[in-house]
């Protein structure tokens, strides 16, 4: 922390402008160094030339300074708005780098000194990193919610409470000669298991946020020839698989990440369905139908000219797909068919097949109430341990117990945010009690 640190805070490559930036306490040196003039009025961009260490001049840059804490590290940052040229980065780079006490940034480090000095807390700096990484628009819309503090509030809200109630656990273990309000101890259990059931509802959410983060994962089974690896394609727009007449000619599973309807889709394209003769394919269709049964989401693809096929599949795999649909619909069919009609020959269909991929994965992701939802594993891990000590608090006869569980429930949901602080607890108890009176 007493380092100054430097990045490229633009894309890399040749652009029209690049910005690089620098936080810590000797970033207002870099900008005397650099300018060979005072520090600029803070928040106001002013253009000035940029020298290298040889007195050589590096480019004409706008120069920016935010004053600590006012900062997005919370530190002193300054930032030089360059051209985007790969020689005039290097240089600047250069000239940063022979500045005492200043060097490159580590990975995420100007988010680690905004999460250490307040700016942050551990859920938004998460979600700094999932709105760079947001390739669809439903991860654009998590990643902000979540940026805005919606998880930060919904859990400090839980927290404010939970300390409140330790604090009255506290007063009524330290004081138990003195006379307590009457159903102190009934209200405390209370609100505790108030909590307890928000948390329990909360992480009862069937991993939505954590898919929309990660990726739907969609499977297309079917039978050899019905047009599999022609609907991944198609869905793909660019050839993923390989299409061949010759029934069998894919074995292994093949995987490609898509965005249907504003989702991550990780689409699937599996092995035809049929009693195999080898050992080769006989694998690919085991592989198929495990990969259909782990799937959030299977489409079954089907030959709507082929009338024999319906009665190969095993009724339970007929039930489980959540999307059947029906290809070849330029032949003859030799009857009416239950799903959605599709022609991967001519197109027909097709855009109703991707409507009905993202009816189904916005159903399937679509909280139904304004909640935030879980979005990591860790926040998931964290909130089922604050909820087993509440659930051993609820069950506790002795105050000191339920107060330890209550302690043991706080620090849980503090390391989501960061926010683990015995100081935060002595404010509680000070202020309602007026201990030192």
């Amino acid at each position: 922390m007493g380092e100054t640190i430097f990045a490229l805070a633009s894309a890399a490559g040749r652009a029209g402008v690049a910005v690089v930036r620098v936080s810590g306490p000797g970033a207002g040196d870099c900008i005397k160094h650099l300018t060979k003039k005072g520090i600029p009025a803070a928040r106001r961009a002013v253009l000035r030339a940029l020298y290298g260490a040889d007195g050589a001049v590096i480019d004409q840059a706008v120069v920016l300074w935010f004053a600590a804490p006012h900062s997005l590290t919370g530190e002193d940052v300054a930032e030089f708005q360059v051209h985007g040229g790969r020689a005039i980065i290097e240089a600047l780079a250069a000239a940063l780098s022979a500045l005492p006490g200043c060097r490159p940034a580590e990975g995420g480090e100007f988010t680690r000194r905004a999460v250490l000095n307040g700016k942050l807390d551990l859920t938004q700096a998460e979600a700094i990193a999932d709105l760079v990484a947001a390739e669809t628009e439903a991860q654009r819309r998590q990643a902000l919610r979540q940026y805005d503090g919606a998880l930060s509030t919904l859990y400090e809200s839980w927290r404010t409470e939970l300390l409140k109630t330790l604090a009255w656990a506290e007063a009524s273990i330290d004081f138990s000669d003195e006379e307590l309000p009457e159903g102190m101890l009934a209200d405390m259990r209370h609100a505790a298991e108030a909590v307890r059931q928000a948390i329990g509802a909360h992480l009862n959410d069937a991993r939505r946020g954590e898919l929309v983060r990660e990726g739907l994962f969609l499977t297309v089974i079917g039978p050899p020839n019905a047009g599999k690896s022609s609907l991944v394609n198609a869905l793909a727009g660019r050839d993923v698989a390989i299409v061949s007449e010759t029934a069998g000619t894919t074995r292994d599973v093949i995987e490609v990440r898509l965005d249907l309807g504003g989702y991550a889709v990780i689409l699937a394209d599996t092995a035809g369905l049929r009693a195999a003769a080898e050992a080769v394919e006989a694998e690919g269709v085991r592989r198929a139908l495990a990969r259909a049964e782990a799937a959030d989401l299977v489409l079954l693809l089907l030959d709507g000219s082929d009338a024999s096929f319906a009665d190969f599949l095993p009724k339970d795999m007929v039930k489980k797909s959540l999307l059947t649909v029906w290809n070849k619909a330029d032949l003859p069919w030799p009857s009416r068919r239950d799903g959605l009609a599709l022609s991967l020959k001519t197109g027909e269909g097709l855009e109703a097949v991707i409507a009905a991929i993202a009816a189904k994965a916005k159903e399937r992701l679509e909280s139904a109430g304004d909640a935030p939802m879980l979005t990591r594993p860790r926040h998931r891990q964290a909130l089922a341990e604050a909820v087993d000590a509440l659930g051993r608090a609820m069950a506790a006869q002795e105050p000191e117990l339920f107060a330890e569980d209550l302690r043991l429930a706080l620090r849980s949901i503090g390391r989501i945010t960061g926010r683990v602080d015995v100081e935060d607890l002595l404010d509680v108890i000070f202020r309602d009690f007026c201990i030192g009176k």
